[in-house]
């Protein structure tokens, strides 16, 4: 007989964020996404983990090369945030200083996005899974060459027990109660998503009223 199903949710108190290989260089490869998409969906991301005060970590591969600087946007957003700059490890826990900081977190939960989806995205998270973490992907800041490459690594990585998830879903599930606060993650969506600004027009409106 399988186990009962068990709802493991997003907690804003045992989560950490995981920014990985957001570089220049990497992003060009993504093709799963528009530019313009993709990039509002990784800044999404981004606002989501300042919002809720979640510890991130940022990390790049081989900056020197082709791959490229990290977004600058993410340093700015980030800007005490550790930054582990990878001479080559292609796996981000391959690298002794970022699984350090990780550690060090304290948080059992991983939320982790990052460039492309099937190499930089999914073998930290296999790694981290394997080391008994809860490992959420944010699926639509996430890029990779195209929509098969993409789905294979979800896929395995599904198949592996890591949570596939948006952005916004992301957001939801860690927010729990809109009583918690409206204006400020109303605000946030309102930044991102074009058409909840007009949801958040209308609230405002009503509300002044």
């Amino acid at each position: 007989m399988s186990d009962p199903f068990q709802y493991r949710r997003l907690n804003r108190d045992d989560a950490a964020l995981l920014l990985v290989d957001h570089q220049s260089g990497l992003i060009s490869l993504v093709q799963d996404f528009s530019p313009g998409e993709f990039k509002n969906n990784v800044l999404a991301t981004a606002a989501c983990g300042d919002y809720f005060n979640l510890p991130t970590i940022l990390t790049t591969s081989f900056e020197d090369g082709p791959n490229g600087p990290l977004v600058p946007e993410l340093k700015e957003t980030f800007p005490n945030a550790p930054y582990i700059a990878r001479p080559g490890n292609i796996n981000a826990w391959d690298n002794e200083d970022f699984v350090n900081a990780v550690k060090a977190t304290g948080k059992k939960q991983l939320i982790i996005a990052g460039v492309v989806t099937e190499v930089c995205v999914a073998f930290p998270a296999l790694s981290a899974l394997e080391e008994g973490y809860d490992v959420f992907v944010v699926t639509d800041a996430s890029g990779t060459f195209n929509e098969v490459t993409r789905e294979a690594a979800w896929h395995r990585m599904q198949q592996a027990g890591v949570q596939l998830m948006s952005w916004f879903a992301m957001a939801c599930e860690l927010h729990r109660d809109w009583r918690n606060d409206i204006e400020g993650l109303g605000q946030l969506f309102s930044n991102h998503i074009p058409n909840y600004r007009n949801l958040m027009t209308s609230y405002f409106a009503k509300a002044s009223g």
